[in-house]
């Protein structure tokens, strides 16, 4: 008979305590903190974009007049438009703008064309970023490819706009000054003023559609205080003073009296807000730099 012997007792070992599970969070590091690196890097990436802007800005382009009837001519029917309007109010005695150096019409039609490029260099950075979330969001790119595309989208439709103003000048037969050679100069500095705003405001509009919305509404309200549709105030009062403090009236209006009189009425606030328009280029630059991760961080949560 076999012997019935108890199990043997099962040996425990000491149970190692599980070691402490810790979470590491990177985040990037500020490239404040070596500023040379940093104007070095952006402007490699401005050289490095180029490529990429010129096709960004054959696509959008092509989309801005895609399915449109009457197509191009959108660029200059606004202006045609408004210059019409405001001179029918003005023979009718309805609207009392006072005396202009161009026939009234033209005033009108030349300085809505500067208005509107102006605008439209503020606008068209932050329309192309929202309409490029998904494309931040899945590929490293440089961010500059986004601002030099609008930067060009903007000449472009200038370019468009320079056929009404040369069938203006023959058909008003106003003579064309010397110093029209020097007027694109001065157009380039009232686009970059507004690429500086756009520059700015582009990630944000990415983020928040209430810029998209709101944007309009105060370039409209800024319409007022720029002498587009009437010549600079001559008066001391308190609209002819915000109106003279608008660092665009310098650039618009010597733009304007380059490519027609050839007489500048304001050369030291032209050079002033020139000023203004680099150095707040170069501000806004860097803004939007340190400001783009943070923003498509965002976008892509």
């Amino acid at each position: 008979m076999k012997e019935l012997r108890p199990p043997p007792k099962q040996m425990h070992r000491p149970s190692r305590s599980r070691p402490e599970i810790y979470t590491a969070v990177y985040r990037p590091e500020s490239e404040m903190r070596r500023p040379l690196q940093l104007f070095n890097r952006m402007w490699q990436d401005l050289l490095a974009s180029r490529e990429l802007a010129w096709q960004l800005l054959k696509r959008d382009i092509s989309a801005q007049y895609r399915q449109s009837f009457l197509g191009y001519a959108w660029a200059i029917i606004p202006p045609i438009v408004t210059a019409a309007g405001f001179t029918f109010a003005s023979n009718a005695k309805v609207l009392n703008v006072g005396t202009t150096d161009l026939p009234y019409p033209a005033y009108v039609m030349f300085s809505t064309v500067l208005w509107q490029t102006f605008s439209e260099a503020i606008t068209l950075p932050m329309r192309n970023m929202a309409q490029s979330k998904m494309l931040l969001a899945k590929i490293n790119f440089p961010r500059e490819a986004l601002i030099l595309s609008s930067m060009g989208q903007v000449f472009f439709n200038f370019a468009i706009k320079l056929i009404l103003i040369v069938g203006m000048f023959l058909w008003f037969g106003m003579p064309v000054a010397a110093s029209v050679i020097l007027a694109p100069v001065a157009l380039v500095h009232l686009v970059l003023f507004g690429i500086m705003f756009g520059t700015l405001l582009a990630p944000l509009s990415a983020l928040y559609k209430d810029f998209a919305k709101g944007v309009p509404l105060l370039i409209g309200m800024w319409l007022f205080l720029t002498p587009v549709v009437y010549p600079v105030p001559s008066g001391e009062g308190l609209f002819g003073f915000f109106v003279k403090l608008n660092p665009v009236t310098p650039l618009l209006v010597t733009t304007r009296e380059l490519a027609t009189t050839g007489v500048l009425s304001d050369p030291q606030g032209f050079w002033w807000a020139s000023l203004v328009a680099l150095v707040g280029l170069m501000f806004a630059w860097l803004l939007y730099r340190l400001a783009m991760p943070y923003a498509i961080e965002r976008m892509s949560s």
